[in-house]
């Protein structure tokens, strides 16, 4: 084995692959923001009530659209579970119309348990439909970290963010 020539272990091969692979992009040192310089008391506690305010409009809006997708896709349980209480005898017991000539109280019954039985699978579309919704906004990426508060220079962006952080530089990279 010791014998062997290195061409015919695919030497010449490896020496093309390897002037395929790319190096690495040039690394910036004028954008460099370390070492950031701290803020004052004062001005650290005005931008960490401005960035936990951000950060709590940014957790509302995430609830906001959580809160209108599942009552979209819940609707149909919501509806269903609804009219089999109204309608059952021992629950409410509505006097109107449709309780007297459709439902009695097995059909009533039966709305409920198909209301509750319907539910497990539309609890999982709706988090699913929440989830991409939030991955293609990039909802969570717009949270803003707690160091911004205390050091001054920092960036608060993500490059594809769909958030108030528009003047960043998508540019700035580290390569470690």
């Amino acid at each position: 084995m010791s014998g062997q020539d290195p061409e015919d272990f695919g030497g010449e091969m490896l020496s093309e692959k390897s002037r395929m692979i790319p190096g690495l992009p040039p690394y910036d040192m004028d954008e460099q923001l370390l070492p950031r310089e701290p803020r004052s008391p004062c001005c650290c506690l005005a931008w960490t009530l401005l960035i936990a305010t951000m950060n709590c409009l940014v957790f509302l809006l995430n609830l906001l659209l959580m809160f209108v997708i599942f009552t979209i896709v819940l609707l149909p349980t919501i509806v269903v579970v609804y009219f089999g209480f109204q309608c059952h005898s021992q629950v409410l017991h509505s006097s109107a119309r449709y309780c007297k000539s459709i439902l009695d109280d097995n059909s009533s019954s039966a709305l409920i348990i198909l209301g509750f039985v319907i539910m497990s699978p539309l609890l999982v579309v709706a988090m699913a439909i929440y989830c991409s919704l939030a991955r293609r906004l990039q909802l969570l990426v717009c949270f803003q970290p707690y160091s911004l508060a205390l050091y001054k220079g920092g960036h608060c962006c993500h490059p594809r963010a769909l958030c108030w952080a528009r003047s960043c530089n998508p540019q700035l990279k580290a390569w470690v």
